[in-house]
């Protein structure tokens, strides 16, 4: 698949059909490259990206296999993810395995149920927890540049809030009294793990358009 087949402005490739995450990495790149307009930052939704198997046992790992295959399939600079939740307790569970920890991948109702179960008899100064995400950015060229970002915090006995998704209502980070389902788009932005990790790239970014 060639560069003009995705879009013939665009410039960097998002390997995600997550509309709020390519949102956000559009607002973050517009700091970083003031050059870049919105429209050429696009996510793979509609983009027949081969389909990859993320079988790594790292956060590192499988944003870069999606990274790579973004970058080999379009032609442009690629950004994928890998996020999910490390809980001190279980040792850093249910890490990688976060989006299908009941066994159904993205049921969160069910997630959060299990995890509750889990951590029933655990106090709360022993409930730490933090949100992982590891940004991997791909050039066609075969450079790559992967950077991780973290929030801590706490989990909750029960859930609070309707925003945001996943394990977020169980979650208070460090500092706040509400949960990350509690704020606002844009403050949750401001200190998530997903928002530093793509800040973090954002540079990156930079540099090699400009290579």
């Amino acid at each position: 698949m060639s560069v003009h087949s995705v879009n013939g402005g665009a410039r960097v490739v998002l390997a995600s059909h997550n509309t709020g995450k390519l949102e956000e990495l559009r607002r973050i790149l517009a700091d970083a490259v003031p050059s870049l307009t919105p429209e050429q930052v696009v996510s793979s939704a509609g983009i027949a990206l081969p389909d990859v198997v993320e079988d790594q046992v790292t956060f590192e790992g499988n944003a870069l296999i999606k990274a790579r295959a973004a970058a080999s399939a379009t032609g442009l600079l690629a950004v994928a993810d890998d996020s999910g939740l490390a809980v001190d307790v279980l040792g850093g569970s249910p890490g990688i395995f976060s989006a299908r920890w009941s066994g159904r991948h993205g049921d969160d109702a069910a997630n959060n149920a299990l995890l509750l179960a889990q951590l029933s008899d655990i106090a709360d100064p022993h409930r730490g927890a933090r949100f992982v995400c590891a940004a991997a950015l791909v050039s066609p060229d075969g450079r790559e540049i992967v950077l991780r970002g973290e929030m801590t915090g706490r989990l909750l006995t029960a859930g609070r809030g309707e925003g945001g998704f996943g394990y977020d209502p169980l979650f208070v980070p460090d500092g706040e009294t509400r949960t990350s389902a509690e704020l606002t788009a844009a403050e949750k932005d401001a200190i998530s793990h997903r928002g530093k990790a793509f800040r973090a790239i954002a540079g990156h970014v930079a540099e090699l358009l400009e290579s």
